[in-house]
């Protein structure tokens, strides 16, 4: 059986890149995966990105990175599923060499906000959605998660600020990460004085929308030496579910099923139980997304995802450690690049070479990605090989 190894990790910092362009970004993150990786050439990459097309005037990603890279004449194609994205191409990264026809490959996520600002920021993010029915009739993605989130604290009698936790633990955790966006502390009473964005969805519920790039250099593992630079990390599964796009069609929407399904199957691809899992890269957008990803996963029943970041559970010592490096909240929120971000995080856990941030004895770790409310869930499984 192959065996899909990170060789080689790659990103730039999260934030306002203003000088840059998306093809500069994105050759950034190729060009540091690739010298990581000890220089090994891909055959193929595959790109994530998620509103290029709306932002920067730009489709056709894959190749311009790989001609920007210096790669012409390698496979090169885009992956976009909203959100998602970055965990798409990583996908399709580990199905390539999985199935042989490709040896080693690049994967990237980038994207670039700052190319537009305003209200077309929001028009662009709302692509990501129902056109028909919800973002012709104005809904965004910051209202929607609104509707959900008032929602869930209805059902479950979940205080005012009930979901304090998930910002100040991601922002903690952000501290110890020179490529985050937001690298200070936060305290409760900073959340509970914070400006409403669509209530009760605050400024610290929602991500901040960033520039970044992010590579992984995906190699098999006998093609590297045993006396190889780093310490190495298998991708030892991948799973993918979707659910309806508009929130209406579906039966519950305060469930993620195809977060949940997508976990499932990860799990048992990789022959291991939750309770094996050292620590949870989930992909917390909104507050509410973070609570619902936590169910989702099996971390905590139906309506009880919200405790576990007000006591403990979710901190770098606790029982299951999330957003180790400070998830979407504290890093941005950096679109399609998302998911190959969680992965280079993931692995830097996974190679003990995560600082102050440091996950102890980490072996398994879960990321997971979102496309909108879980329309797309894409999760994988890392290990750290011995």
């Amino acid at each position: 059986m192959i065996e899909i190894v990170i060789a080689g990790i790659g990103q730039t910092t999260v934030g306002e890149h203003w000088e840059l362009s998306l093809r500069e970004l994105g050759f950034m993150a190729i060009k540091a995966a690739i010298r990581d990786g000890g220089g090994l050439k891909p055959q193929a990459l595959f790109a994530g990105n998620m509103l290029a097309p709306n932002l920067s005037n730009q489709a056709h990603v894959g190749a311009l990175l790989a001609d920007y890279a210096g790669l012409t004449g390698i496979e090169a194609v885009t992956v976009e599923a909203a959100g998602a994205s970055g965990g798409a191409a990583l996908r399709q990264g580990y199905i390539a060499i999985a199935s042989g026809m490709v040896d080693v490959a690049i994967v990237v996520g980038v994207e670039k906000f700052t190319d537009m600002i305003g209200p077309d920021v929001e028009s662009a993010i709302a692509t990501a959605s129902d056109s028909d029915y919800e973002a012709m009739q104005g809904m965004t993605a910051t209202a929607q998660a609104a509707l959900i989130m008032r929602r869930y604290m209805y059902e479950y009698q979940v205080p005012a600020h009930g979901f304090v936790g998930f910002p100040v633990t991601a922002h903690a955790n952000g501290t110890g990460n020179k490529f985050a966006m937001f690298q200070k502390a936060i305290k409760a009473d900073s959340y509970t004085r914070a400006e409403m964005v669509s209530e009760p969805v605050n400024m610290f519920d929602a991500a901040p929308n960033a520039d970044g790039a992010a590579a992984v250099l995906l190699v098999r593992r006998d093609l590297l030496p045993r006396d190889f630079a780093h310490p190495l990390v298998k991708i030892t599964s991948s799973a993918n579910s979707s659910d309806t796009l508009a929130l209406h069609d579906r039966q519950d929407f305060l469930t993620f099923q195809a977060a949940q399904i997508s976990v499932e199957k990860a799990l048992k691809k990789a022959g291991i139980t939750l309770e094996q899992v050292d620590f949870f890269e989930y992909h917390d957008a909104f507050s509410i997304y973070a609570a619902l990803s936590l169910e989702a996963a099996g971390f905590a029943p139906r309506g009880q995802g919200w405790k576990l970041a007000n006591d403990g559970s979710i901190t770098l010592k606790g029982k299951i450690p999330c957003a180790t490096m400070g998830g979407l909240k504290a890093r941005g929120f950096v679109g399609g690049a998302t998911g190959v971000y969680q992965a280079v995080e993931a692995a830097l856990q996974l190679r003990g070479s995560a600082g102050p941030n440091q996950v102890t004895a980490a072996r398994y770790g879960l990321i997971q990605s979102l496309g909108g409310p879980a329309s797309t869930a894409i999760s994988h499984i890392l290990e750290k090989m011995t």
